[in-house]
């Protein structure tokens, strides 16, 4: 590990001790996370899938550069896009055990957490994952600055830029069902407060398998 490594080491391990150790400020966060469901799954996307996608910037370049990445433009995308998730969660959460129930299935927790999984990956994960790519590549094409979020979106051009082999072939074919699906699934069989903390990890993991699948080495490897 290089000595940037470590240092962003030190800060999320002090932050992680911050929160753990500090009296009250978990049952705060429980608080607010319940009072303010959509702002606070905003923060924590902004705050972990913008980390993840600029970890996985790290694994694929080697370093930490972010000059021209956009942070500030992502984490503002993230915020928007993990109200959505957190949306999408109480759709499908709602919805599918139902969808059990009229197939005539027996009730029982992990079907249901399946099928809540199934559901959230099946119809709501490509229209999600494709938003965010056309984001993405927005973003870059505004060299990373905050004039992303005010210049309007080409969106017919942005589909037809998009490499579906990988979008496809990657994201959508081995991710969501190697990946996603099982993860779901064990999130919706979590308790509630640890159904946030998972969720903040896979934030994390979600930007890192994101950014490492646009990254050129995935490319060399896919064309491999």
């Amino acid at each position: 590990m290089k000595k940037d490594d470590w240092l962003i080491l030190s800060i999320i391990t002090v932050f992680i001790a911050a929160v753990y150790l500090t009296p009250g400020l978990g049952t705060l966060f429980a608080s607010l996370t319940a009072e303010h469901a959509y702002i606070m799954s905003g923060l924590k996307f902004a705050l972990l899938a913008t980390f993840g996608e600029v970890l996985g910037k790290r694994i694929s370049s080697g370093n930490w550069n972010i000059d021209g990445f956009g942070v500030l433009p992502k984490m503002a995308v993230w915020f928007l896009l993990g109200a959505v998730i957190k949306a999408g969660f109480v759709v499908f959460a709602t919805g599918m055990p139902i969808v059990v129930k009229t197939l005539g299935l027996p009730a029982n927790a992990i079907l249901d957490a399946f099928a809540i999984s199934l559901g959230l990956n099946l119809i709501f994960a490509p229209m999600f994952m494709t938003m965010h790519k056309i984001t993405d590549m927005h973003i870059a094409d505004c060299g990373g600055q905050m004039r992303a979020l005010i210049t309007p979106i080409d969106m017919a051009a942005k589909f037809s830029q998009i490499d579906w082999q990988k979008q496809y072939g990657f994201v959508f074919k081995k991710t969501i069902p190697f990946f996603w699906i099982p993860a779901h699934t064990v999130t919706f069989l979590l308790p509630e407060t640890f159904q946030v903390i998972f969720a903040a990890m896979l934030g994390v993991v979600l930007g890192v398998i994101l950014s490492v699948a646009s990254s050129p080495k995935m490319v060399v490897q896919q064309a491999g």
